[in-house]
């Protein structure tokens, strides 16, 4: 197992990609403190299913864009594990409305929640990492951070930070022994994905039509980048960002392009 005896926090892990993250990480060997904002009953499940694999789990409820609760998440974690040696950045919100109609209230949440939080949860356990020397941090970000999307200012705009963000942090900690790393998933088939969908935000068509790969992204496919990541193979990586979007971003030509060389297949 390669993540075997290792400390994860995984934020926002209740449902879609962080609770995947979260499951793959204890099949790998790792103990998991499962973050949400609210749901914690769903939350509890996910630790119900992680122990079931034979990791400890352990729930707690913080709002990652409030300082005072991530600094006792992150205290609560060392005092019932006793370090922390993996932190996932996955807590978001959707953000979607007109740029000229965007209320100040709806972008400060965006960016307090998608970019001030983990800036928040980097900082408070990379003082842990660095008095150990040791320590693995992965960032969610998003493919909407290497391009713009629509009706998506404060998301486009939060993402691109947590970035810059995660080549800020690998420069300066890596001399501490910690690799700061972000994976940009494409469109993934989570809970809020659908709803957006429900809500004809976002259409389910459009997505996979001009996706190489010819289908959505899964959780599962987003936790195994992440826990390739978080082992030992990717100790000479740090300060990137990867797509794993089945080749969404390198994809320049038109839909119908695709779509036609399908049917030769």
């Amino acid at each position: 197992m390669r993540l075997e005896n290792k400390v994860s926090l995984v934020t926002g892990a209740s449902r879609g990609i962080g609770r995947g993250i979260a499951l793959a990480f204890a099949r790998e060997g790792a103990d998991v403190v499962v973050n949400c904002s609210s749901s914690v009953e769903v939350a509890s499940e996910v630790a119900h299913d992680i122990k079931a694999l034979g990791r400890r789990a352990l729930v707690i409820q913080a709002d990652v864009s409030n300082k005072a609760q991530v600094e006792a998440m992150v205290n609560k974690t060392i005092s019932e594990f006793g370090k922390i040696d993996i932190l996932v950045n996955n807590a978001g919100i959707s953000v979607v409305g007109a740029s000229e109609d965007l209320e100040e209230s709806r972008w400060r949440r965006g960016l307090d929640v998608l970019l001030t939080g983990v800036f928040f949860c980097c900082q408070s356990a990379g003082k842990e990492m660095i008095r150990r020397k040791s320590g693995k941090i992965i960032n969610i970000a998003s493919v909407a951070a290497l391009g713009g999307v629509p009706e998506r200012a404060a998301y486009c705009a939060a993402k691109a930070g947590v970035v810059n963000l995660t080549r800020v942090l690998a420069c300066e900690w890596a001399r501490y022994n910690i690799n700061v790393n972000a994976i940009a998933p494409g469109a993934v088939k989570t809970d809020m994905v659908k709803e957006l969908i429900a809500k004809g935000v976002l259409t389910e068509k459009s997505h996979i039509a001009r996706t190489p790969a010819g289908r959505a992204g899964t959780p599962e496919d987003m936790a195994a980048a992440a826990v390739f990541l978080a082992s030992d193979e990717s100790a000479y990586i740090t300060g990137q960002t990867i797509p794993v979007d089945g080749g969404w971003t390198s994809y320049l030509y038109s839909d119908s392009w695709l779509a036609e060389s399908r049917k030769t297949q």
